[in-house]
């Protein structure tokens, strides 16, 4: 018996000595680098996370980030002392009490969860050991990989507490560690569940990000909200535990509501089309740039501080507009084209099999309503966006260029196609800069143009004709009163008194691409144009005839310090119309919003400020505009459908009644905030001079009843404007005083 145990003592005691021998080689091994190298001391000291860019609205409000992973560091100074204690009391309890390993937390494992299989005692890695997973992941050693790595973090973290503090490494913690959804560190994870700043965080917010750490789906507050609630209640009754909160302090925090403010940025872009065009902006600065180490800015790790242009609060009213106008419009667009049959039309094009358009599938689409998640076709979910009306909205600083609002379309996750710089049929909307050519070619707001049909035979027997039909071949109309009017035949008069050269030289100026060759039909807006060029082009006229080369986006960029690494300044305009022109043209746009074809902005929506508009209506009603501005801003709308096949049959697509309305919400909002009012609805500084070269009749009449009327005017007021005779809608009645009268009983003027 004692044979037998002398024999079990000496193999148990030399397999003891194996393992300790076996466990000191590995021990050896891992340390001096065998199953790979640690990073120096210095390494581990200058440890810095890559962090996201971030961009921000002029007045600070955070638009949208840039990103390798979506992280933004923050110092000490931003983190509450509760989320200190609600992450130690749940992750680390003896945080301050090791150094980077716990013999402790080691022992309770094997003995609680090993050999008594109790899941709920917790782990045995320290805060700074999970810091070192964080940091450095884990490698793969085939089935040693576990212990490799265990025993690498547990030296790495204890080199770590060599070199940094406490803090630093609660700080290197809160800031490196993942909490699901592509989010990373305590300041995104804020942002994300709570839209605040950690610095902004209460005890129960602070209960819950740490509660997510454990598992970050299944404790994700937004998925599984039940879930999220019961950990943080674990986490708080932690809290508890360590002292770190009263009983009734529990009690009370227990019983509140997760209430979370979710903000994803990359779901839910409140300005999607900007941040995207603004980081190639970005990208082009940073070519140029270099840190202080002559290396070059990382956009999505770097941790870039964008300061944009961007007035939020515009941005949020121009978002309300459309939504609000194409809810309305889109019903109605779709009763049009169920009645005409348009689908059927449009998916007999297709090529496409047809059992593949027929296939019933899960399919999210974005509608006004809801971001939907439907059994549809393919079939269904292509004519879904097809049909669907799209708005976009551009606003600028015309005596800056700074961009204030941009919204190039209806969602940017669902339709990235940015509208504002998709050329469409521009319309009357090109009207201003055609008068402008004529204004420059020696002609006056009171000179006369034609209205009568004509039919040009050198060009295809092309026979415009006005809006609404109407013309007259006895009558001659004020140029003023045409382009407030946006009437087409004198407008072609116009053109061909000024001259093709002429027309076109004016739009070149104004950075428009025009055809070489002559082509009339430019002047009633047959030409493709961008919203971006449009609303860079009526800046001129805002702007006393100057205009910018470029519109500005970015105001300046600073690095992770907070060091300027660049700034726009003030950019140079350059003078392509005279003052005297842009006012004239800003005078006669003046009088289309008080009763031309803008004048719903003061019928509709009880607008005060003065303000210029121009509208335009595409062909067959495919692209709807609208021009408005003020000396301080400059609003651009454009609506139609992706196609110009879709579009309204009537009066409903044009831009008074599809467009207008977008400008007129924000025009609203603006005029009702006494901070926007002051900034933007400023009053325009042209001399009384300029009003008085609109001071004309309307219309002109030939023959003898029009020379009555001209001497009765002579007579009445002393007018004498030079007729010079040089082609939409309403022909008034003059008004006739009692001198008329007299000479119209004498002579038997001609009624109209």
């Amino acid at each position: 018996m004692k044979k037998k145990f002398r024999l079990f003592f000496k193999i148990i005691s030399r397999l003891l000595i194996l393992i300790i021998l076996f466990s000191a080689a590995f021990f050896v091994a891992v340390y001096f680098g065998v199953f790979g190298p640690f990073p120096t001391s210095d390494e581990l000291a200058s440890i810095h996370n890559e962090e996201a860019s971030l961009v921000m609205s002029s007045d600070g409000t955070l638009i949208g980030k840039y990103f390798a992973k979506n992280r933004t560091n923050i110092s000490w100074n931003e983190v509450p002392e509760h989320l200190a204690e609600a992450l130690i009391s749940t992750e680390d309890k003896r945080f301050y009490l090791h150094e980077g390993y716990d013999g402790r937390s080691y022992l309770r494992v094997f003995f609680k969860t090993i050999i008594l299989g109790d899941r709920s005692s917790g782990g045995g890695s320290t805060l700074t050991q999970q810091l070192v997973k964080n940091l450095y992941g884990r490698n793969d050693h085939s089935f040693m990989s576990m212990p490799v790595n265990k025993l690498k973090e547990a030296i790495l973290a204890s080199r770590l507490e060599d070199v940094l503090t406490k803090q630093e490494i609660l700080l290197l913690y809160l800031n490196s560690v993942p909490f699901g959804e592509d989010v990373y560190g305590i300041e995104a994870a804020s942002k994300r569940y709570f839209d605040k700043h950690s610095s902004e965080l209460n005890i129960q917010e602070s209960a819950v990000l740490v509660g997510i750490l454990k598992a970050n789906t299944y404790y994700n507050p937004r998925l599984n909200p039940e879930n999220a609630k019961q950990r943080r209640n674990q986490v708080l009754a932690l809290m508890h535990n360590e002292n770190y909160l009263t009983k009734q302090e529990l009690d009370s925090l227990m019983a509140l509501p997760l209430n979370l403010s979710y903000a994803n940025y990359q779901r839910e872009a409140p300005a999607g089309y900007f941040v995207y065009q603004v980081k190639k902006r970005v990208a082009n600065i940073l070519e140029n740039l270099v840190d202080n180490n002559g290396e070059a800015f990382d956009i999505e790790k770097d941790g870039l501080r964008i300061y944009t242009t961007l007035d939020f609060a515009l941005q949020q009213s121009a978002q309300k507009a459309i939504k609000k106008q194409l809810m309305k419009m889109q019903k109605l667009l779709d009763g049009e084209l169920k009645r005409s049959g348009m689908r059927k039309n449009w998916q007999r094009d297709f090529t496409q099999n047809t059992s593949k358009l027929d296939e019933v599938a899960n399919r999210e689409v974005f509608d006004w309503d809801e971001r939907k998640k439907l059994k549809m076709t393919l079939a269904d979910s292509l004519w879904h966006y097809h049909r669907m009306l799209n708005a976009a909205v551009l606003i600028a600083e015309p005596n800056t260029g700074r961009v204030l609002t941009w919204v190039g379309g209806n969602d940017f996750r669902y339709l990235p196609y940015d509208m504002i710089f998709a050329k469409r049929q521009i319309a009357s909307a090109i009207k201003p800069l055609i008068y402008a050519a004529g204004f420059e070619s020696g002609l006056k707001p009171c000179d006369y143009l034609k209205n009568k049909v004509v039919e040009y035979e050198d060009y295809n027997n092309w026979k415009p004709e006005n809006y609404d039909k109407s013309s007259s071949k006895d009558s001659l109309v004020a140029l003023w009163y045409a382009l407030a009017n946006s009437m087409n035949l004198p407008t072609m008069d116009l053109y061909f008194e000024t001259g093709h050269y002429n027309v076109t030289d004016m739009l070149r100026r104004f950075d428009l691409d025009v055809p070489t060759s002559e082509t009339p039909a430019i002047a009633l807006g047959a030409l493709d144009v961008s919203l971006y060029e449009i609303v860079k082009a009526y800046s001129a006229f805002a702007n006393l005839g100057s205009i910018f080369d470029d519109l500005v986006m970015i105001d300046k960029i600073q690095d992770a310090s907070g060091n300027t690494i660049y700034e726009s300044g003030l950019q140079l305009s350059n003078t392509i119309i005279e003052p005297d022109i842009a006012d004239q043209i800003t005078t006669i746009l003046e009088t289309a919003v008080n009763e031309g074809t803008g004048k719903q902005l003061r019928n509709r929506y009880g607008l005060r400020a003065e303000m210029a508009g121009k509208t335009g209506t595409a062909q067959n009603y495919s692209d709807a505009w609208f021009l408005s501005y003020t000396p301080n801003i400059v609003i651009g709308t454009w609506v139609g459908a992706r196609s110009p096949d879709i579009h309204f049959q009537g009066g409903l697509g044009s831009g008074s009644a599809l467009a207008l309305p977008i400008a007129g919400e924000i025009l609203s909002d603006i005029e009702s905030n006494s901070t926007l009012k002051s900034q933007y609805l400023t009053n325009f500084q042209y001399d009384y001079q300029t009003k008085l070269l609109l001071d004309c009749e309307p219309y002109y009449e030939k023959g003898l009843s029009g020379i009555i009327n001209r001497a009765i005017e002579k007579v009445g007021n002393g007018n004498n404007h030079d007729i010079t005779v040089v082609d939409s809608t309403i022909i008034e009645k003059r008004k006739k005083g009692k001198v008329r009268k007299f000479f119209e009983k004498i002579f038997g003027g001609k009624k109209k």
